[in-house]
């Protein structure tokens, strides 16, 4: 599985996390969501225990950004070693990334610190702070 970010740290115990984002379209518009002010990123996240990643994500793009959507096709898998701070350790999150259409918003983002952002393909490819998803955004986007 090809690896995205910083190089694995010897020392460190990292926790496996799987977790699912879409890329996201709602038109001619690519929808992501600004986390604290300071990351920009594809929505998603977590899978909880017994959840279907479809869930998981459908769930966790509503929590974000307070959109309903469809996943439509698996795209790929990648993963990124990384310090979660809100959860205070280190993690491998395994990242399933999925071709969406945003459906409609439902109300505004039900998680603090989220902020949904609309925008074009062009800028949102350049606003992605993480490798892997501007990657997949690319490869979505068939640029």
């Amino acid at each position: 599985m090809r690896r995205y970010g910083e190089r694995v740290k010897k020392k460190i115990d990292y926790k496996v996390r799987i977790g699912v984002y879409g890329v996201i379209s709602v038109g001619d518009k690519i929808l992501l969501t600004n986390q604290d002010e300071n990351e920009i990123q594809l929505p998603g996240g977590g899978v909880d225990l017994d959840e279907q990643k479809k869930h998981a994500l459908v769930r966790e793009v509503r929590e974000e950004t307070g959109w309903k959507i469809h996943p439509i096709k698996h795209m790929g898998t990648y993963q990124r070693f990384v310090f979660m701070p809100e959860y205070d350790l280190w993690a491998q999150k395994i990242c399933h990334i999925y071709l969406c259409k945003g459906i409609y918003p439902v109300s505004t983002p039900l998680e603090k610190g989220h902020t949904p952002i609309l925008t074009t393909p062009d800028l949102a490819i350049k606003l992605i702070q993480n490798e892997g998803d501007r990657v997949y955004l690319q490869r979505c986007l068939c640029i």
